[in-house]
């Protein structure tokens, strides 16, 4: 295939459907897609490739930017992913891939489509109807698990973006916040699905907090300041200074 090359009409539907227009986050990035071209095919096969600006060559040396937005189509005959990860230099990484891994095609009869972008708080999952236990990280920020997905995503109402978590950079962080070092926890990330009830919303949180500080995907408002605790020596010298 020739590049660099205009998207394809399907192409441009679908990554218009998951950077929905009336978020404000997913606009600005919708607009940029709209006027980038097909530079190159990406580093990970058939349907994955790179937008970027004509005489510009894709950059596969540098690492993958995180996704942002993620969608799926069903169809009578197939199912077709669609990812869109955050521009890095001017470039942004897409797939638009079928179940098979092969390229989507230009027809074919639709059943439904969903994505997570459409998310929001009290929401169920976009993808199955499921209810999603919400974890408030701030004041602005809400985590979801859905638990029969297995996946975790955040919803920021300050753009209106819906940000998949990786589940085993998260599960790290939970077992440092709760120090649990048993090999047969710590090391299967899944277990957190099967587990999740157990673990306070306040664990959670701070497992989410420490995950953001590695690998910075929002800007978490700041915890309120807590008097520190004078314990009983500093409650008498506190007495004492009053007294004089």
């Amino acid at each position: 295939m020739m590049f660099p090359r205009p998207l394809r009409p399907k192409e441009r539907d679908l990554l218009e459907f998951v950077l929905p227009v009336d978020r404000p986050g997913y606009r600005a990035i919708r607009d940029q897609v709209a006027r980038l071209l097909v530079i190159g095919e990406g580093r990970r096969g058939e349907g994955n490739f790179v937008l970027g600006e004509a005489g510009h060559e894709p950059d596969i040396s540098m690492p993958l930017p995180p996704v942002i937005a993620h969608g799926m189509v069903e169809a009578t005959t197939d199912q077709f992913g669609v990812s869109v990860r955050a521009p890095f230099e001017g470039q942004i990484d897409v797939e638009i891939v079928s179940r098979g891994g092969g390229e989507i095609p230009d027809h074919f009869e639709e059943k439904r489509r969903w994505t997570y972008s459409s998310w929001a708080p009290g929401s169920p999952s976009p993808a199955t109807g499921e209810i999603v236990r919400e974890v408030a990280v701030d004041s602005a920020r809400t985590m979801a698990i859905a638990a029969g997905e297995r996946r975790l995503w955040l919803h920021d109402s300050t753009t209106g973006m819906v940000l998949p978590i990786p589940v085993t950079n998260f599960y790290n962080e939970l077992m440092l916040v709760r120090q649990i070092r048993d090999p047969a926890i710590a090391l299967r990330s899944q277990l957190l699905f099967e587990s999740h009830r157990s673990y306070a919303d306040a664990d959670l949180k701070a497992a989410f907090i420490a995950y953001n500080a590695v690998k910075r995907r929002v800007d978490v408002e700041p915890a309120p300041d807590v008097p520190r605790r004078r314990g009983l020596a500093g409650f008498v010298r506190h007495i004492i200074r009053k007294r004089h």
